[in-house]
């Protein structure tokens, strides 16, 4: 395999890793019944005039399985956390005594736990086929190579054989985060 393949190779197994980054940043989102503060990454707070992520105004911990704590650094930021957890989709009421606030996570009906289930296949789903297009692509790149004279038959006959490991090995690794994810969700 020549460089010039290897360099588009390698490009590609770093688009793949960040397709897998972007599952699991989505899986991390995902509320499962229990406190998970990475809930909170995608709840912007109005921070005078500016938006910004709540774990940058405030400290967020989680004293028991089931509540986040979170403390603002300035206490006149209450007001502004709680409002932008309730407008977001987070689907939690927040309660505060003035100084902190708690949100306390409901135990997941089965229905819920199923339309969870549902979602992280389809973001799956959708993390195989950025894979795919990536092959796609790659092997696309091969073919105008190969076309162009830049590489051999052979050559390019390797590096199809190389892109489709490769992308063999993603989908597994995304198979992988799909069960460990639907498991968690269904276990009570």
């Amino acid at each position: 395999m020549n460089e010039l393949m290897k360099e588009k190779l390698d490009a590609s197994e770093k688009a793949m890793k960040k397709t897998i980054d972007r599952l699991q940043n989505e899986f991390a989102s995902i509320r499962a019944g229990r406190a998970n503060p990475s809930v909170l990454d995608k709840i912007p707070v109005d921070y005078y005039g500016s938006p910004t992520p709540i774990n940058q105004v405030a400290a967020v911990s989680v004293p028991e399985a089931r509540l986040l704590l979170i403390t603002p650094w300035d206490p006149g930021m209450i007001r502004p956390i709680s409002k932008a957890i309730l407008s977001s989709d987070l689907g939690i009421t927040p309660t505060d005594d003035g100084k902190a606030i708690r949100l306390v996570f409901p135990q997941l009906t089965e229905d819920r736990r199923k339309e969870i289930a549902k979602t992280i296949k389809k973001y799956g789903d959708e993390a195989k086929v950025a894979v795919r297009n990536e092959r796609r692509e790659l092997l696309e790149k091969y073919k105008k190579m190969k076309k162009d004279s830049e590489i051999t038959e052979d050559d390019q006959k390797n590096g199809e054989k190389k892109v489709q490991t490769l992308t063999d090995r993603f989908t597994e690794e995304i198979d992988k985060l799909v069960a460990a994810k639907e498991k968690e969700i269904m276990s009570i």
